[in-house]
């Protein structure tokens, strides 16, 4: 078996217990409730609820928060598509704000110059790992009644200013993905400390079931109930987006091993960190003072002119390297958005609104052709030594 050390016997452990179940869905089984309940426990929050990717738990980030038709959602243009995808399908309005060039999350003095009497909702990422900037988002938040929804998809076990950064924002969404710190192959997982919000997300992510709980997504467990003609199962609109219980128990095998992921990478993102030390055109992402980074991957800023990003890159595979990623193309930027496509989802509400392809946020448009990632994920720092030391010898024939 491939990756045996991410997968072991806890993960067969665990799915085993749902064969032997029965295989039971994801609306009876008791391993999403399980696998919830510790990541909840992890990250220092009240509630959780488990869906099958990221991006369904931020559509159900958004509809929590109330965002509908017309509403503005603030969010940083370096990300990945899934936070436009979710803002467009609440027919809300997308705004893009700058990000710092540093630490390359969003700027909250942008998102304050972008806030409208229209805006709803504040979407930071906390990107690769590390928090972004949450008190002047939660303060902006308060002056103007919006709802913080933090993107954590690669920030497992972040925290800001010494605090777990799922006890700050209103919500914050994880994924699941198999990239991810904790992996189901695909999924996510957005926690909140607010009943309401959770059990909207609850119920909006399992087609509405008027019996789902903020804390319970089981709704077949009284069989006198469910099973009267008599009966009316749903009282709100929702998706399908549960997590199935095969899925779920991998998550709750990863989830108990999450603290030893987070070491690994950090460990092998420091053997990255000291190679680059004193190597003035490869900067990393900026850690500020009081935070950490969980390091979902080795992020930096390509600084040199004479040697292309690409035959950068190129000689470091001839060395040994593992590739070296690059950063998503600004949502703004983007085919489907550049190509109006995306009005099609709502003609009335966005034919008449303009984006320039350049000038909105000038920093990420810096930043993002210069963004170098490093691959963190492997299963010991001895398998990670050739890759770290195939960057040392490309900065030495670059000297």
């Amino acid at each position: 078996m491939k990756n045996t050390w991410r997968f072991g016997q806890i993960e067969f452990d665990r799915i085993r217990e749902v064969l032997d179940s029965g295989f039971a869905s994801g609306t009876t089984g008791n391993l999403n409730n399980r696998f919830e309940a510790m990541v909840a426990e992890k990250e220092s929050a009240q509630f959780a609820i488990s869906m099958n990717s990221g991006t369904s738990t931020l559509h159900a980030a958004l509809y929590a928060a109330g965002v509908g038709y017309g509403d503005e959602v603030i969010t940083a243009p370096l990300t990945v598509i899934s936070n436009l995808d979710v803002i467009i399908s609440m027919n809300a309005i997308p705004v893009f704000a700058d990000i710092d060039p540093e630490t390359f999350n969003i700027d909250p003095e942008d998102v304050a110059r972008k806030i409208t009497p229209k805006t709803k909702a504040l979407m930071p990422i906390s990107l690769y790992g590390l928090s972004c900037d949450l008190d002047p988002l939660m303060a902006l938040a308060e002056e103007h009644d919006l709802v913080v929804v933090n993107d954590a998809a690669e920030a497992f076990g972040a925290t800001y200013k010494g605090r777990p950064i799922a006890e700050i924002a209103h919500i914050t969404s994880y994924s699941t993905e198999n990239s991810k710190h904790i992996t189901t192959g695909e999924g996510g997982v957005v926690v909140t400390n607010d009943e309401d919000l959770a059990l909207a997300m609850r119920k909006f992510g399992s087609l509405g079931y008027r019996v789902n709980q903020a804390q319970d997504g089981r709704v077949r467990s009284h069989k006198d109930i469910f099973q009267d003609p008599t009966y009316k199962r749903h009282d709100t609109l929702g998706y399908n987006y549960r997590l199935s219980e095969v899925a779920a128990a991998m998550g709750l095998a990863q989830a108990e091993r999450l603290e030893e992921f987070i070491e690994l990478r950090i460990k092998i993102a420091e053997m990255y960190l000291e190679v680059v030390e004193g190597c003035d055109y490869l900067v990393p992402q900026l850690v500020p003072e009081g935070y950490n980074n969980t390091y979902w991957t080795v992020a930096m800023r390509y600084e040199r002119g004479d040697v292309s990003w690409q035959d950068f890159r190129y000689k470091y595979t001839d060395l040994g390297g593992d590739g070296i990623y690059a950063a998503w193309a600004l949502l703004y930027q983007e085919e489907v958005f550049t190509s109006d496509n995306w009005r099609a989802h709502c003609p009335p509400l966005y034919q008449d609104l303009h984006y320039p392809a350049t000038g909105m946020c000038p920093n990420a448009e810096a930043v993002q052709p210069k963004i170098m990632q490093f691959v963190n994920n492997y299963g010991s720092v001895d398998e990670a030594a050739p890759k770290v030391d195939a960057l040392r010898q490309t900065i030495e024939y670059f000297k």
